[in-house]
């Protein structure tokens, strides 16, 4: 509400927080599990695009526990795809993909 141009007292006093409280907040480095889901994030995407888009949450899972040995939950790998707007294809859209031959071959 403060950023969006509102004084901090309005907005403070509005949420029920104080103005101390509110400026400590703002201040505070990000927490160890953001950073940590921030990591993860960029991890996902990229075992994402290099299935082409067909990986769901159960294979970037699995990849991250035996390829890069990073011990997450299933949860988290399917929360943070969801935050990040990522989706697998399902079974059947999976195997019609194909990658196009180009029209000049070496």
């Amino acid at each position: 509400m403060a950023h969006e141009g509102l004084p901090v007292r309005v907005a403070t006093s509005a949420l029920g927080v104080t103005e101390s409280g509110y400026f400590t907040w703002r201040s505070r480095p990000p927490s160890a599990r953001s950073v940590r889901h921030s990591r993860l994030t960029e991890v996902i995407s990229a075992i994402h695009a290099a299935s082409h888009g067909t990986y769901g949450y159960r294979r970037i899972h699995e990849e991250l526990t035996s390829r890069y040995g990073i011990a997450v939950s299933h949860g988290t790998v399917q929360l943070l795809m969801r935050r990040a707007g990522i989706q697998g294809l399902p079974a059947g859209k999976r195997h019609s993909i194909r990658p196009t031959p180009s029209r000049f071959p070496a």
